[in-house]
């Protein structure tokens, strides 16, 4: 047994529990936290990032949206989304002066390895249009079941103003496929890939941790 083998099956009944304690505080009041937690181990279990990047993730959306509520308030309207490490700002702001500011401001985040800096130069979206950016996100997520070509756990989904956004940790093949079916998915204006992409053998071998690690947990 290797070391990457040994630590995931060490971290996999542990992480649910990890993520869960990440959010608590977020989650408060919403609903309940039982829930939250299985969906979120489940969630864990298919991603194909290590178990305690998963955690550092939620760890690094949690301070970035924090921090820029704190500093900017309803003067903007910022979505901060990490993956392996890298934070993706999307979203409006009132000036390139508060587009360099919010970004320099979440480089002193621990664990941020880099910034991809989306941010457009406009006034605040819409409910309407917030609204719709979910649902067009929730188009491309379902077409991505259906199209069968890859797992859509493996690929993420960010919509900000008809502008889809595809992060995660693919294959060329896999990114190529994303990327097609989201754009030519209705409501779509654009779309910018923000992927990392593996080889075929790297995702083979991340995969197949990942499915030896659930089958043991379903049979504890």
């Amino acid at each position: 047994m290797n070391l990457i083998t040994s630590t995931k099956k060490v971290l996999l009944p542990l992480r649910s529990y990890a993520l869960l304690a990440a959010l608590i505080p977020a989650l408060a009041g919403c609903f309940g936290v039982a829930a939250v937690g299985v969906g979120a181990g489940a969630l864990m279990v298919s991603d194909r990032r290590a178990s305690e990047t998963y955690v550092t993730d939620e760890g690094i959306e949690l301070r970035a949206n924090n921090r820029i509520r704190e500093n900017y308030g309803s003067n903007t309207h910022v979505n901060a989304t990490s993956y392996n490490r890298m934070l993706l700002l999307t979203g409006e702001v009132p000036s390139q002066e508060a587009k360099a500011n919010i970004e320099k401001m979440l480089t002193s985040i621990p664990n941020v390895k880099s910034i991809s800096n989306e941010l457009a130069i406009a006034a605040p979206s819409t409910l309407g249009g917030r609204s719709n950016d979910t649902y067009i996100t929730s188009k491309v997520k379902a077409r991505f079941v259906d199209a069968k070509q890859f797992s859509a756990h493996h690929v993420k989904v960010v919509t900000e103003a008809g502008v889809v956004f595809l992060l995660g940790l693919v294959t060329q093949t896999e990114a190529d496929a994303a990327s097609d079916i989201a754009r030519t998915t209705g409501g779509v204006q654009k779309v910018v890939r923000v992927f990392e992409i593996i080889t075929p053998d790297a995702a083979m071998q991340i995969d197949g941790h990942s499915q030896q690690g659930a089958t043991q947990k379903s049979t504890l």
